[in-house]
């Protein structure tokens, strides 16, 4: 048995994925690798070979039978089951909707088939939402940016639109706020005057904003709490977060839209503001 090796293999997915973002810093490299791409595509690790997957992965086959004995599964097969097992738990409805209406015969063409894509991708994020984002963790986050004096919103590239919905819908709740960001290149110097009674909130998802992992890693550093939103448990801003939630948007041709991040967007900011004024 391997250094680190477990004896008995979880499971369920839960519980492997917990057990793995515990051991995340003392695995190998190439098994990090693995590691990484398991949670950030758990359905492809669930339907695709060996072969494709470690192609997909960068890795050897042989990487994913250690990595899947790594975690006191015999074999890889036998770790892919847990993540077939994760599809069949889930509610399946939108997808076999959205499957149907795609793979259909009377299915448009042109820009309506455009339009269509990029419709379903947004119904399977939003679907998506419900089952990503544990309630006791979003209850901790709304109370620890509640309590906060000032909110500073964190943000760049794709994500910057969520940012500026949140100082709008904040703004419009009454609840003080700070965007950083902006084109005056001063962001550094007004989050340098937050202080511990204030919070963050932060968005970056891959490939992540330098600017935005620097500024919330500095902000932690000083002990100002930060909530961020990103898309893997292997996010920089998930080591620097004192909550941190996983949200991954469907896409469309590689284009992903930002429908459940908006809709966990106005949840969070309504959320604060309910959180106020019980308080």
């Amino acid at each position: 048995m391997e250094r680190g090796e477990i004896s008995a293999a979880p499971k369920n997915f839960e519980v492997l994925r917990e057990l793995i973002l515990e051991r995340r810093r003392e695995l190998p490299k190439r098994l990090a690798q693995v590691a990484a791409f398991a949670l950030d595509h758990p359905d492809e690790i669930a339907f695709g070979t060996a072969a494709s997957i470690a192609g997909a992965a960068e890795v050897q086959p042989s990487t994913l039978v250690r990595f899947s004995q790594a975690f006191g599964f015999d074999g890889f097969s036998a770790l892919q089951t847990v993540f077939r097992a994760r599809l069949r738990e889930r509610n399946s409805s939108y997808e076999d909707r959205l499957a149907e209406l795609e793979s259909g015969d009377a299915a448009p063409a042109g820009s309506a088939a455009i339009l269509g894509s990029f419709i379903a991708a947004a119904h399977r994020s939003l679907d998506n939402l419900g089952t990503a984002i544990d309630p006791k963790r979003f209850e901790s986050a709304t109370i620890t940016l509640a309590s906060a004096r000032t909110i500073h919103l964190i943000a760049r590239r794709r994500s910057y639109p969520i940012a500026t919905y949140m100082a709008y819908a904040l703004s419009q709740l009454k609840i003080r706020c700070q965007i950083a960001g902006t084109a005056s290149g001063i962001d550094d110097d007004l989050l340098a005057m937050a202080d511990p009674g204030d919070a963050a909130f932060a968005i970056s998802f891959s490939s992540y904003a330098p600017e935005t992992i620097a500024q919330a890693s500095a902000l932690a550093a000083r002990g100002i709490p930060v909530v961020s939103l990103t898309d893997s448990a292997f996010s920089p801003l998930a080591e620097c977060s004192t909550v941190w939630f996983e949200l991954v948007e469907a896409d469309h041709a590689g284009f992903r839209s930002l429908s459940a991040s908006m809709a966990f967007a106005m949840a969070l900011a309504v959320a604060i503001a309910e959180e106020r004024r019980r308080g």
